[in-house]
C-alpha cells in the first residue's frame, strides 16, 4: 500500500463499487484525525487562527485537488475548515480518497 501520501489519485470512470467497511479500515488507520461516516465519505475539520489563514489553506487544496482531478467539498469558515472527501461517480469511498485526504494533511499549517 505504501505512503498514501506520495501515490496519485486514480480518476475513477464508475461501475467498480464503492470500498467495503474491511478494506476502509486499514486505509482509515494511515490518516490521523479523519472520521468515516457511513461507510461512505471520510470527514476532518482544521483549525486556523484566523479567516485568512483557513482561506490559505483551502486554496492550498484547491490546488492539490485541481492537480490530482478529484476534488473535496469544503467547508470555509472563520478560523476553520471542513473537508469531506469521497468518490461521487460511485457515491463512495475509493483509495483516491485517502490518498487525497493523506496529501492534504502534507500542507504545512501555522
Amino acid at each position: 500500500m505504501g505512503d498514501l501520501a506520495s501515490q496519485e489519485c486514480v480518476p475513477c470512470k464508475g461501475g467498480i463499487p464503492p470500498l467495503r467497511p474491511d478494506q476502509i479500515e486499514p486505509l482509515i488507520k494511515q490518516l490521523e484525525g479523519w472520521n468515516v461516516i457511513e461507510n461512505h465519505h471520510i470527514q476532518k475539520s482544521y483549525d486556523f487562527p484566523d479567516f485568512v489563514k483557513a482561506l490559505d489553506f483551502v486554496n492550498e487544496v484547491a490546488e492539490i485537488a485541481e492537480a490530482q482531478g478529484h476534488h473535496p467539498d469544503l467547508h470555509l469558515s472563520w478560523g476553520k475548515v471542513g473537508v469531506e472527501i469521497w468518490t461521487h461517480k460511485i457515491d463512495g469511498l475509493t483509495e483516491s480518497d485517502f490518498v487525497l485526504g493523506a496529501k492534504i494533511d502534507k500542507i504545512r499549517r501555522p
